[in-house]
């Protein structure tokens, strides 16, 4: 890793202030209408049931929440950039294996595509256009058919902050949110029933944060053995 950008990874987290706000200034990942043999919105960002069973482990370290957006899609489909930028980095110390790719954006913003199906064939510091190819979209366990989706995430560019991508991306969010190919529900706090249970209400997070969905009345209760 170059040293710049091993360094942005222990940078503290850029000040909201300087970071652009949402305006819809980028697109989707994928070029096409979507459906159930193209690509469908999975599980979305934020305060899931998925990442609340797994609030202490795979997402303790984000503040127990769904750091980005899932798209079901085959294995081999085209990955587009949301936006114009730079590319950052090409499998990058992110998780998201198979392999991920960071393109920076204008406004201190990254975006990170995760569970590519093969390294992606970018340059470091290559410019990128909105719209351009540049991956294909795998699978988080490597077969093809066990979990085949796009891992999309929005960050601030030292990787400390997340955002929800919803406001960012231009899209008809409602029509996309009736259909998907798996649990898409998020967990309730029974003393505050309606928080966080739509799409665009989602919490920010900021990498090594208290947990923020360590509810005293959760609902639904997670099955035993889940952390």
């Amino acid at each position: 890793m170059f040293p710049s950008l091993a360094a942005a990874h222990y940078a503290p987290a850029l000040p909201l202030s300087a970071i652009a706000p949402p305006s819809r200034q980028f697109g989707l990942p994928f070029a096409g209408a979507p459906g159930p043999d193209s690509w469908l919105l999975g599980q979305g960002y934020g305060n899931t049931t998925g990442a609340y069973r797994q609030r202490r482990s795979t997402y303790g370290n984000l503040q127990g929440i769904h750091a980005g957006l899932d798209f079901s899609a085959p294995c081999g489909t085209p990955v587009r950039a949301i936006g114009d930028g730079v590319v950052a980095e090409v499998d990058g110390p992110h998780g998201s294996l198979p392999h991920n790719v960071v393109i920076d954006h204008a406004g201190n913003l990254s975006s990170l595509y995760g569970h590519l199906l093969k390294r992606a064939s970018l340059r470091i510091g290559q410019k990128i256009t909105r719209g351009q190819v540049i991956g294909q979209s795998g699978d988080s366990q490597g077969t093809c058919v066990s979990a085949p989706h796009l891992h999309l995430e929005l960050r601030d560019r030292a990787h400390q902050r997340f955002f929800n991508p919803l406001p960012y991306i231009a899209a008809d969010w409602d029509t996309l949110a009736l259909a998907g190919s798996f649990g898409r529900g998020y967990e309730y706090d029974l003393s505050a029933p309606r928080k966080w249970q739509t799409p665009d209400s989602q919490p920010a997070a900021i990498r090594g944060g208290r947990l923020l969905n360590e509810f005293a009345r959760p609902w639904p209760i997670a099955p035993e053995g889940a952390r």
